[in-house]
């Protein structure tokens, strides 16, 4: 069955392809939201090996911008974060670009994601290793973000590091200062590698840039984003280093746009109305304010597909003890701090998820005699099931 969201992509996205150029992966994640779940796909029946019950499932897209479809393998995602977690308090800090500078970022974006999560890397790192702070190698998860609460343009990385690291005697070491890091020390220093990244791809040709745009103006629009404060924030300090990464997963797949968040769609006017909680709303961590946006259809599908990733595209990057490469250290670091080495989890199945939901595991077993449902037979795509 079609949810909200998947009949607004149905009329939204052929209209935004008719007027706006959009690149081989937004068109391919439009058509996997669109036919997520129904007889295009194929799917199977289930039935109870007593013959009471059968039941229908049609197969999902596992498109990992896909907003229904994704639970099983984020749960796989966490589940092998959590393997390898450092039981220590973490450290949650974000990073973001300017406004002024989302023109480039559409035109560059695999440039601009790459530049952005290695400022933010050689920032943290570079404060991280100093005596004054750490004198150690932390442990840092960190994801792309790309959107708004009202699904605009606004990339920025999320960091969770640990608070505290390995030395180069192999022994954990606790931070130096109650604030951790000097905030405005840091956003000098990811400002500035940033944008000198910037200037060496405009001087070298490398960057496309925007309509009307000239390297010399880009220049002046970057020496002058060099004199302004840039938005680097350290969050809340996680005591359980589980809950920094559930925080960071909601970000990883899915989207933007929970199906939730579709109030109404209006056939005979062709518009969404949709709700969101936004950030200013509650600066002192009060009751969030729930704010409704309409918008085309046309439109509502721009601004879903505009956060659809690359093909390719790693929006989750490790470094430090939580490195591939730092398997040893990380085994080491654990051990400073009375855990076992990583040990990988058990693959999560489908039936050990849904039995975390009682409403879901009715859907799994037979209403007669609760046996498990077992595979009858596959449908093909395109076809009705017999």
């Amino acid at each position: 069955m079609k949810t909200i969201l998947q009949d607004v992509m149905a009329r939204g996205y052929p209209i935004l392809a008719e007027k706006t150029a959009l690149p081989p992966h937004a068109h391919r994640a439009a058509k996997a939201m669109v036919l997520c779940r129904t007889a295009a796909l194929g799917g199977h029946i289930q039935g109870c090996p007593e013959g009471h019950v059968q039941r229908v499932w049609y197969n999902s897209c596992r498109h990992r911008s896909c907003p229904q479809c994704n639970r099983i393998q984020l749960e796989r995602w966490l589940e092998g974060q959590k393997s390898r977690l450092i039981d220590h308090p973490h450290r949650h800090m974000i990073f973001t670009l300017p406004h002024e500078l989302h023109p480039y970022w559409r035109r560059n974006t695999d440039r601009m994601t790459r530049w952005l999560f290695q400022s933010v890397r050689e920032t943290l790192m570079c404060f991280l290793r100093d005596p004054a702070y750490l004198g150690a190698q932390p442990g840092i998860l960190s994801v792309l973000h790309t959107w708004g609460r009202s699904l605009t343009l606004h990339p920025h990385i999320h960091c969770a590091i640990t608070e505290g690291g390995l030395d180069e005697h192999g022994q954990w070491r606790l931070p130096v200062k109650n604030c951790f890091l000097p905030i405005r020390a840091v956003m000098f220093k990811y400002r500035g590698h940033f944008l000198a990244q910037l200037k060496s791809a405009v001087d070298g040709g490398e960057l496309s840039l925007p309509d009307g745009e000239t390297p010399t103006t880009s220049h002046n629009l970057f020496n002058r984003l060099g004199r302004k404060p840039w938005n680097v924030n350290l969050r809340e300090r996680y005591d359980n280093a589980q809950g920094v990464v559930e925080y960071l997963a909601r970000y990883v797949r899915g989207g933007p746009m929970r199906p939730s968040q579709l109030s109404r769609f209006r056939t005979d006017q062709n518009d969404v109305l949709f709700r969101y909680h936004a950030h200013r709303d509650n600066p002192d961590g009060g009751r969030k304010r729930c704010r409704k946006e309409r918008l085309s259809t046309g439109d509502f599908a721009g601004r879903l597909l505009q956060h659809v990733p690359c093909k390719g595209l790693n929006i989750v990057r490790s470094y430090g003890l939580y490195a591939v490469a730092c398997r040893g250290k990380l085994d080491q670091a654990r051990a400073g701090v009375g855990q076992a080495p990583v040990r990988p989890p058990k693959p999560v199945q489908w039936q050990g998820y849904l039995g975390r939901f009682p409403d879901s595991q009715k859907q799994s077993h037979c209403s007669v005699c609760e046996r498990q449902l077992t595979l009858m037979a596959p449908i093909a795509p395109s076809r009705a099931p017999p």
